[in-house]
């Protein structure tokens, strides 16, 4: 087997994800996300989930960080997902599926009843194939200078399944962190 025999790889709560592990999945590029030019300053995440690939090479990871939230003015928590990366050569393989739903199976067992991930545009489509919608409205979120609506995409999902699955709730919403 080597790098690229994806017959029966998964994903796994990884113990901990540094800097070097995202340099084993991205490379050593001074903005692996594409995001610097936003200027926003990033939570790190809490929890995290990986996908190794038969030689040992981490080859996808996704982050998790509960963060509270006012949505229309009522204090609530989402799960915050990011971090998200696959490997440059590996992309269009599923990875993403596969480490995104061990990360959201997660997410389910926290509280929460939605996700929030933030993207740029061209990562839309992907995320909308995984089965995450897009918010429409401003997000606020707070910054080193105060809150300042999000310049990215803000996608979300619901943790419940069938009945489970909550709409997400009508008004303004209002990150009460840093993004993650």
């Amino acid at each position: 087997m080597d790098d690229h025999d994806f017959g029966a790889l998964t994903a796994v709560r990884l113990d901990a994800y540094s800097r070097a592990d995202q340099s084993e999945i991205l490379g050593d590029g001074a903005d692996p996300f594409g995001v610097s030019e936003t200027g926003l300053t990033w939570l790190p995440k809490e929890e995290h989930f990986g996908v190794r690939s038969a030689a040992g090479r981490l080859v996808a990871h996704a982050g998790l960080l509960r963060l509270p939230t006012a949505i229309g003015g009522s204090a609530t928590e989402v799960i915050g997902v990011g971090g998200v990366a696959v490997a440059p050569d590996l992309r269009g393989r599923g990875l993403a599926r596969t480490v995104l739903t061990a990360a959201l199976d997660h997410a389910r067992t926290l509280g929460p009843r939605h996700a929030l991930l933030f993207c740029r545009p061209p990562l839309v489509a992907l995320y909308e194939r995984l089965g995450w919608r897009e918010l429409t409205g401003d997000v606020h979120v707070e910054q080193p200078d105060g809150p300042v609506v999000m310049p990215l995409r803000t996608m979300w999902t619901p943790l419940g399944t069938g009945p489970e699955a909550a709409p997400w709730p009508e008004g303004e919403v209002r990150l009460l962190s840093f993004p993650m």
